[in-house]
């Protein structure tokens, strides 16, 4: 996947907050006149002034002091991007992140409450696929349901953490959306409800479904490559080991179908992989088509006046 695709995708979000927060500041500027003489007006929205400041100032108060920066808002840093546009100076993919966080950060409680109803979707079908499968009693089903809700504050938490975060790339923005994973630590929690037979069924079926999903993310990798670079049976058995292995699904449990070849050694980057298991003929090829992508991507967004990100490949190898 190339990474431009995911920076197309936030740019109108990121261009709408901007927007919006420049049409608040036009709004106030254009406030009709008030009824009264302009001493009462101006008493008026002093007063009114005040009161913003006291809600506002109240409001600060409850966010975390390591995420405040009451120096700049949302408004402020569009500004200042849209005025980089103008002359002529590229932003990047995080800059335009942190135009936006102000803002993304006073709406966190709305965005809490989106991945809250997004997870116990996600959760609710998965419930009572596991109660049916499994014919879980309503003790067992409590305890599932109480795991759950526990998992999502986690989960609500971890997404209010990031963006808050000054710390934060948008491209651990992208990763963390798509490695999000409603079953993650399910095992655990099943295999202390489950006994014999039921929990046998379940790890064989849980294992299968984990052989699946590395097989499917290497597939799709290993037929990338191979349509850049035209691989051998032997190569094509050896990358398909050192894919498998970099999903994030990977078990060493895991025995996947038709490979003969060895996977590859932990913590092993697959592009660093590509290196021992393409000739120096094919890894030519491999980086100048590499390059030639990068050229393209960084083109097109440049024409935006934006910046590809150093690390924009580190998404290419991403589940």
């Amino acid at each position: 996947m190339i990474p431009t695709q995911s920076l197309r995708s936030v740019l109108p979000l990121l261009i709408g907050l901007a927007v919006g927060g420049m049409g608040v500041g036009l709004f106030q500027q254009s406030k009709p006149g008030m009824a009264g003489s302009p001493e009462a007006q101006i008493q008026q929205l002093e007063s009114e002034l005040q009161q913003a400041r006291t809600r506002i100032a109240a409001l600060e108060e409850t966010r975390p002091r390591s995420s405040r920066s009451p120096a700049q808002t949302a408004y402020d840093r569009g500004r200042a991007i849209a005025q980089r546009l103008r002359e002529g100076i590229p932003v990047s993919s995080d800059d335009l992140f942190r135009a936006a966080q102000p803002l993304l950060r006073d709406m966190s409680p709305l965005l809490e409450r989106i991945v809250g109803q997004k997870f116990k979707r996600q959760s609710d079908s998965l419930m009572g696929e596991l109660a049916r499968k499994y014919d879980l009693n309503p003790n067992q089903q409590d305890t599932l349901q109480k795991w759950f809700s526990e998992k999502s504050r986690a989960e609500q938490k971890k997404w209010n953490d990031l963006i808050s975060s000054d710390n934060t790339t948008y491209l651990q923005l992208v990763k963390s959306m798509r490695n999000d994973r409603t079953d993650e630590g399910l095992d655990a929690v099943m295999e202390g409800l489950l006994q014999a037979p039921q929990l046998e069924a379940f790890k064989a079926e849980r294992l299968e479904e984990r052989a699946q999903r590395v097989q499917f993310y290497a597939d799709i990798q290993v037929q990338r490559i191979n349509e850049i670079v035209r691989l051998d049976p032997a190569q094509t058995d050896r990358l398909f080991g050192i894919m498998a292995q970099s999903s994030p699904d990977y078990d060493s449990s895991i025995r996947l179908e038709g490979v003969t070849g060895e996977i590859a050694p932990a913590n092993l980057h697959p592009r660093d992989a590509l290196k021992l298991v393409l000739r120096p003929d094919q890894l030519a090829v491999y980086e100048a088509d590499r390059e030639r992508r990068f050229l393209e991507a960084s083109r097109e967004m440049n024409e935006l006046g934006v910046q590809l990100p150093s690390d924009w490949d580190e998404l290419e190898f991403g589940p």
